[in-house]
């Protein structure tokens, strides 16, 4: 039986090597790093003519490139949102998206609160400001800002397995917990996003990218939240006003922000983001972890088993044509 010609669109490490060398009789694997390099593009371009599946994980993918892929048959996204892949024409061409919901939610909710104690215990400056030798801190508002998140009330934008995950987390701690979602759904600390926003000490975001979520959190929500409050966003960029974040804390009326995704990424080094003290910012790696890629890769090594097989694949969205 011929191997499964997958295009991996992303650089391995060595434990990712170690952990498919087990199928190499059967899987063909290339490796093709995601930046926008003119020999990136090159050789992702040459490897796409004979891939029959590609693994990705967050580079756009176009419908010209779907379409010139002629062999493809599964597009495996490692992680759970689809908005950098044209589904529509994966669709049109026969080719199955499959995803991994539930898979980095572990290591994503772990990001989020790593983010919200980094913002609420101002770890970067005083990170900064012990390297440089000032030692034990004399600015007086340091105890009048940091906060305890056992202090807080915390409020989740959207109630999936990520963020269910972080209200145990931050409720272990002594937090209260408010959430919403697209309806009442009758768990304690339901709230609309108004009240939610109004009502929170901290807001973490954990919706996809939707038509409905882009700018969710406009001019006019983030005017809602509490002065001195939090933003957090471990979903999608896009859900947030970035201009509209960037003067409410340049302005000092949100206290501080833990960003892990942006509106463009890779974040341009002219964001203005970049340049405020109180934003902690990491690059949409809060998913990345080796207990995550290990479980993303025992799920794509599945599924092309399965596609190898004739068998039924899993967590399909969509409904490919001809199939």
């Amino acid at each position: 039986m011929p191997a499964v010609r997958v295009l991996a669109h992303f650089v391995p490490g060595p434990k990712v090597i170690d952990f498919v060398a087990p199928e190499s009789d059967w899987l063909d694997i290339r490796w093709c790093a995601a930046d926008d390099s003119g020999e990136s593009q090159a050789a992702f371009r040459q490897e796409l003519a004979d891939a029959e599946v590609i693994w990705h994980v967050l580079r756009p993918l176009t419908g010209e490139e779907l379409r010139s892929g002629r062999r493809l048959r599964l597009v495996q996204k490692f992680g759970v949102g689809i908005n950098t892949i044209d589904v529509e024409a994966a669709t049109e061409r026969g080719i199955a998206v499959a995803n991994m919901p539930g898979a980095n939610a572990a290591s994503v909710a772990e990001g989020a609160v790593l983010l919200m104690l980094a913002v609420l215990r101002r770890l970067v400056p005083l990170d900064r400001s012990t390297r440089q030798g000032y030692g034990w801190p004399t600015d007086p508002e340091l105890g009048e800002h940091c906060r305890d998140i056992g202090g807080c009330t915390v409020g989740l934008v959207g109630y999936g397995s990520i963020a269910r995950r972080v209200a145990g987390i931050v409720s272990a701690m002594g937090a209260n917990v408010l959430h919403t979602s697209t309806r009442d759904d009758g768990r304690p600390g339901w709230r609309s996003l108004p009240e939610l926003l109004a009502q929170a000490d901290v807001v973490s975001l954990h919706v996809p990218l939707t038509a409905a979520t882009e700018g969710l959190i406009d001019q006019a929500g983030l005017a809602r939240m509490k002065p001195g409050a939090v933003l957090v966003n471990t979903a999608r960029g896009p859900v947030v006003d970035e201009a509209a974040l960037t003067e409410a804390l340049a302005s000092g009326r949100l206290a501080g922000a833990g960003l892990d995704v942006f509106a463009v990424e890779p974040v341009s080094p002219d964001n203005p983001l970049l340049g405020l003290d109180n934003v902690v910012l990491t690059p949409h790696v809060s998913w990345y972890t080796a207990d995550t890629m290990q479980r993303y890769l025992s799920a794509a090594v599945d599924n092309c088993r399965r596609l190898r097989d004739g068998q039924p694949l899993t967590q399909v969205v969509n409904q490919p044509t001809g199939c």
